[in-house]
């Protein structure tokens, strides 16, 4: 039985390019991993997924038996504290409100950024995180009542600095690279920052939970129709035929990926929904055996040829999958003298067993050392996953965290004259949990009005002519977790992912998303499509940073800025438009990924 968990388990971290370690007895391995499920702590169905999380927050890209016995203490002290925990909720009174309130009323100017969180009182390690990533309802955590919850003995008055992630090595280093950075001057103006057609763009918050359900069901199908008008212009197919309908020749249909059940998609639970004029919206079970290539995911919008002989059943000859949109067209106008320097970073911005946002003061070091044009600073910056938020063991509300840390950054970076775009993020606990999510709304001191901007998630911005699409959500983890595939191809996943999100059109084209991610679908289509085809796509995730060229836009994981107890990284690129006549030459001159 060991070994046939072992087997499930490699499978499973071979899909993020983990394993065992090389020399590590193979047969005790097996019977630590059996002996972790009969325990049952954790299912054999989940421990790939949390041993996959295990070696995300600890760093390692090979698991020792020694990282196993580290796992097995972690998950016996995680199910110790929620036992704890329950015991407390059941005994646990109101605590001394007006005490907390006092600490709150004191003087901003007067108190520092460290002093005003809190210590915890022993190694706090971040939640794990399964595959798809399961976060955990902001709403629940945002709807209680803060007093209830912030008692003065739950706090040390003075921030704990992390061990872990002052004694690290390796800061300032290039781990990631493409194209060569420019030396020379750099342009002395200021940068034009826009959110790419203003007019349309989410620029408010919106009254969500009202969904129709027939509505949603048209922008669904809307998509899958937009979707395949491109796909038949572009491979020049006469006519789709309905699903439903036996033949005897080649059928060519119309239609969206799903599975036929609950569970993750393979190759024998393919269905193809199709579309509303050709199909009525049916449901056919796909053979895809006979394709020698194909990536799909749920929710993807594809055409298919194969034979239908009963109706019943569609068996795929050919796949025809998504085509991207056009770029936009550089001006002269946009043309400028030299390239601009953007720092992109993600949060969050401390890390798990602190909350003395250290990063995020090296962040603003950095920052006033190279001066970035532009900044964008994308979220968590109170992140609903950290522990002291978890517990509720801070003294201060959620929101005045974070205008703590907007001030601290505002404030800290004045003198660079850096222009800050902040994105929000669906784990920023102070902020609504519904995607598209709407941009944060601060008053801003005056001086700093001009050169901070506050967009919604996602958002296509617009830096004097180049575009950049941004996204806070970790779509590479939530596809990668849904992505089958058959290549002959040396093409890897994360490539294969990211040229989806582009053909597909959408900064978020899996469907349905996961449990614990709230949609609206009524705003998710003017909102959360791609309005052009981006220069740049940053796409920030828990997995591996990374820069690639996919179909001429370059597509940058940054990684976070913390990564559990340890420094994460940041990314910063030279873009400089050009024009060359009719031919378009990609404005990305170099980027470079780099750790905090």
């Amino acid at each position: 039985m060991g070994l046939g968990i072992m087997d499930a388990v490699v499978a499973d971290l071979k899909v993020f390019g983990l394993d065992f370690a090389e020399g590590e007895d193979r047969d005790a391995i097996a019977e630590k991993l059996e002996e972790i499920c009969m325990t049952g702590w954790v299912s054999e169905l989940e421990l790939g997924n949390e041993l996959v999380a295990f070696a995300m927050r600890k760093g390692v890209l090979l698991l020792t038996l020694e990282n196993l016995l580290a796992f097995e203490h972690e998950m016996l002290s995680k199910k110790a504290t929620k036992s704890s925990r329950r015991k407390e909720e059941r005994c646990s009174g109101v605590g001394d409100v007006n005490a907390v309130q006092e600490s709150l009323d004191v003087d901003e100017e007067e108190e520092d950024l460290l002093e005003a969180y809190t210590s915890p009182s022993k190694s706090a390690q971040k939640r794990p995180i399964t595959t798809p990533e399961n976060l955990r309802s902001k709403r629940t955590l945002s709807g209680r009542s803060p007093h209830l919850n912030f008692s003065p003995n739950s706090f040390s008055p003075s921030a704990t600095p992390s061990q872990k992630y002052a004694s690290r090595k390796n800061r300032g280093e290039v781990v990631a690279s493409f194209g060569s950075a420019p030396g020379g001057g750099r342009a002395i103006s200021a940068p034009l920052v826009q959110v790419y057609n203003a007019p349309h763009s989410l620029s408010k918050p919106y009254k969500f939970m009202f969904q129709d359900l027939m509505e949603n069901r048209d922008v669904l199908s809307y998509k899958i129709e937009e979707l395949g008008d491109a796909l038949k212009a572009h491979y020049k197919i006469d006519e789709f035929s309905s699903v439903m309908v036996p033949a005897q020749e080649p059928v060519t249909v119309l239609g969206q990926i799903g599975c036929d059940s609950n569970g993750k998609l393979n190759p024998q639970s393919v269905i193809l929904e199709g579309d509303r004029e050709h199909s009525s919206g049916a449901f056919i079970p796909v053979d895809i055996s006979e394709l020698s290539d194909y990536s799909l995911f749920p929710g993807q919008v594809v055409v298919m040829e194969g034979m239908n002989n009963t109706g019943k059943k569609l068996i795929v000859s050919k796949l025809y999958e998504g085509v991207p949109l056009p770029f936009q067209k550089p001006t002269e106008a946009a043309t400028d003298p030299e390239p601009r320097l953007v720092l992109i970073a993600c949060g969050p911005y401390t890390t798990s067993d602190s909350i003395a946002y250290e990063p995020m003061v090296d962040l603003i070091e950095i920052i006033n050392k190279d001066k970035p044009d532009v900044c964008i600073l994308l979220g968590p910056f109170v992140d609903a996953k950290h522990k002291q938020v978890e517990e509720g063991q801070l003294i201060m509300l959620y929101d005045e965290v974070f205008k703590r840390c907007l001030k601290t950054i505002t404030e800290g970076t004045r003198s660079a004259g850096s222009h800050l775009v902040f994105v929000p993020s669906l784990r920023d606990v102070h902020h609504v949990c519904i995607y598209p999510q709407p941009p944060f709304v601060y008053e801003l001191a005056r001086e700093d009005r001009q050169r901070v901007l506050f967009v919604s998630d996602p958002c296509t911005l617009e830096i004097n002519g180049v575009i950049f699409g941004l996204t806070s959500v970790d779509l590479l983890l939530h596809m990668g977790a849904e992505e089958i595939s058959r290549s002959s191809s040396l093409q890897d996943r994360f490539s294969r992912i990211l040229k989806h999100i582009l053909t597909q059109r959408s900064y978020y084209p899996l469907y349905p998303p996961p449990e614990d991610m709230s949609v609206d679908y009524e705003r998710f289509y003017p909102h959360a499509c791609l309005p052009v085809m981006p220069d740049l796509l940053i796409t920030p995730s828990e997995l591996k940073y990374f820069i690639k060229d996919i179909l001429g836009c370059v597509c940058v994981n940054p990684s976070r800025l913390t990564k559990g107890q340890v420094g994460g990284s940041y990314a910063q690129l030279w873009v400089q438009p050009q024009v060359y006549g009719n031919q378009r030459k990609g404005p990305c001159i170099a980027a470079q990924v780099i750790k905090i």
